[in-house]
């Protein structure tokens, strides 16, 4: 079975602006984790047999699996992300927002801390949660550098 990764709204209609527009409009961490939550839900459903070994991402508290496309014709990245966990699967969107459907270097070039500093992410994490979203940030930054060649 295979993951329509060109499906998402992650990075076209839903943009890391968004994102930071729309959790500014939340008095709570409470409500903003439920609209994490509720973003991670929005996923494409990743199939059991793209969750292998060489898409866990380590370093992460939970299970995180990571899809990787790169279209060369258009330059353009896509990514999938699924978690066992929901608020993780959430901050996966949360990234795909930022960086989905964009060319290698504009990968690189989006500067993610500050991307997370502007919605005041990191202090609302565990430790492990957060050393777990850089983990997975670098494995993008890593398919990106890849493809960029």
């Amino acid at each position: 079975m295979s993951l329509d990764l060109s499906a998402s709204a992650l990075g076209r209609s839903i943009t890391a602006d968004d994102v930071v527009d729309t959790l500014s409009f939340f008095d709570d961490w409470e409500q903003r984790y439920q609209y994490i939550i509720d973003l991670g839900k929005s996923l494409p459903t990743f199939p059991d047999d793209l969750r292998t070994d060489e898409r866990l991402v380590r370093g992460c508290q939970s299970q995180v699996w990571l899809e990787v496309a790169h279209d060369a014709a258009s330059q353009r990245m896509d990514f999938g992300v699924d978690s066992d966990a929901l608020i993780v699967r959430g901050l996966g969107a949360i990234v795909l927002a930022a960086i989905n459907h964009r060319s290698p270097a504009d990968v690189l070039a989006f500067d993610m801390e500050d991307y997370f500093a502007r919605i005041d992410l990191l202090k609302h994490l565990s430790p492990t949660r957060g050393n777990g979203i850089r983990a997975m940030v670098a494995r993008i930054r890593a398919a990106a550098e890849t493809a960029q060649g």
